[in-house]
């Protein structure tokens, strides 16, 4: 028997099997590792902006969509495989990224294929949200669900740095070892394998998922076909009626611009420490441990919050925080610390860094598991899915600009600290536009939803 506690340890298991794709691939192994393919930090900067910004307009195109496919035709778990296939081959790909001896277009369609993927699944699984528990307690459930998947990712890393990554000098793991299963560091292998061990950690951990979550039966439930044919119609009379939805337009839109700033901080973080404080992979890896333990820990918290204060104060709280923490991170460098010159050989650079890392994972842990809750509370419940797909699509509609953006003005600059201050407007167009958000959405005079 399937009880309500399992569908919800299920669905956290989602959280725990794609973080790692967030944790190893985008942010702390494999975008700092391009530095290495490329021989430049601006140069990797640059292509990760493109390839990154390209990856999201495909997913803000179709989000949407397919979330009104799968609102139609009540069933959201064959979606769900087609985005696991995905996601697993894409990641296995990053394994032919043979310093000397790759192909940069395979490489990066490799990494757009399983972000895509992940992106697409982590869209459907949001909106099983409200399914899960009542609306008092969507907050813990969120939180916990995000505290779990940085507990995975930061598993993740930890084998990652332990059993496989192996320092360039020593040839030796964090604890000394030898790579594990006889990878040759000369070519990379105990890097490259960051890939097949983000695709072997999902498929393994996606099965609680699909054993133990269940989708409530629908009787208005349409074959796939005619909800394919009928998909954009409907989707179109909502984009239509957004206007008459002012607090769901304007969380939307807020939305938009702090969660690309966010995904950008993620995104370029450890390709900022490797190229501005010459930090190795293995020095990065710590620094990822680091973000996930404030991530977990405050992603919890957060959720505790959310149910006592509301999800709209814990996202103001963190944008503020977020704000001041990326203002201090353009002013660490090798040569200065806010503005105090150091010595080549000083450490005050990395214990910023370090703090500052922290900081971000605390906000970063806090902020997606409110603006979860929100989504739930602004959203349709006959269209959640539909909706969730807008938000995907407003975390993707602008998702290329933070890379976008942050490559050509690195590339304009020739500096990565002025590169990354796109972030800094995005999180302030963010949090101003969250003034028009009503924590509880659009209410019609007699307390229901505006349709």
């Amino acid at each position: 028997m399937i009880t309500s506690r399992k569908r919800i340890w299920g669905w956290w298991f989602f959280d725990w099997a794609s973080q790692p794709y967030n944790t190893l691939l985008i942010t702390f192994i494999f975008a700092p590792f391009m530095k290495d393919l490329l021989g430049s930090g601006t140069g990797a900067q640059t292509v990760w902006g493109y390839g990154v910004g390209l990856a999201g307009l495909v997913i803000a195109v179709l989000s949407p969509f397919l979330g009104a496919v799968a609102d139609r035709s009540g069933r959201r778990m064959p979606f769900i495989w087609v985005f696991t296939v995905m996601y697993v081959l894409g990641a296995w790909g990053l394994w032919y990224a043979v310093p000397g001896h790759f192909s940069l277009m395979l490489i990066m369609i490799s990494f757009a294929i399983g972000m895509i993927g992940m992106e697409f699944a982590t869209t459907f699984t949001n909106a099983m949200l409200p399914d899960l528990a009542p609306r008092e307690e969507i907050g813990k459930v969120s939180g916990s669900g995000w505290a779990f998947g940085y507990i995975g990712g930061m598993l993740a890393l930890i084998i990652m740095l332990t059993l496989l990554q192996a320092s360039p000098t020593t040839g030796k793991t964090l604890i000394g070892l030898k790579p594990i299963f006889g990878l040759d560091v000369a070519t990379r292998e105990d890097t490259r394998i960051v890939g097949p061990l983000v695709a072997v950690w999902y498929a393994v951990f996606m099965i609680p998922f699909f054993l133990w979550v269940r989708e409530p039966r629908r009787p208005d439930a349409l074959p796939v076909g005619v909800a394919l044919r009928g998909a954009w119609p409907e989707l179109r009379a909502t984009l239509r009626a957004l206007p008459r939805r002012r607090s769901l337009a304007s969380y939307l839109l807020s939305s938009m611009f702090y969660r690309d700033a966010l995904n950008g901080i993620y995104t370029f973080g450890g390709l900022y420490a490797a190229g501005v404080l010459n930090w190795s992979i293995t020095m990065i890896g710590l620094f990822g441990i680091l973000g996930t333990i404030t991530g977990a820990t405050f992603a919890w918290l957060g959720g505790k919050a959310d149910d006592r204060f509301g999800p709209k104060s814990v996202i103001v709280a963190t944008l503020l925080l977020l704000i001041a923490v990326v203002v201090g991170v353009v002013f660490v460098s090798r040569e200065s610390v806010f503005g105090i010159a150091v010595g080549p050989e000083s450490h005050l650079p990395d214990i910023a860094f370090y703090t500052l890392g922290g900081l971000i994972g605390a906000c970063g842990g806090a902020l997606q598991s409110a603006s979860r809750t929100m989504m739930v509370r602004q959203a349709d419940p006959a269209r959640m899915t539909e909706h969730f797909g807008l938000y995907a699509l407003s975390g993707k509609a602008t998702a290329f600009i933070a890379p976008l953006s942050i490559g050509i003005v690195t590339q304009i600059s020739g500096n990565q600290s002025v590169g990354i201050t796109p972030i800094i407007a995005l999180l302030i167009l963010g949090l101003v536009l969250l003034g028009l958000v009503k924590t509880n959405g659009d209410q019609a005079p007699g307390g229901s939803k505006i349709t």
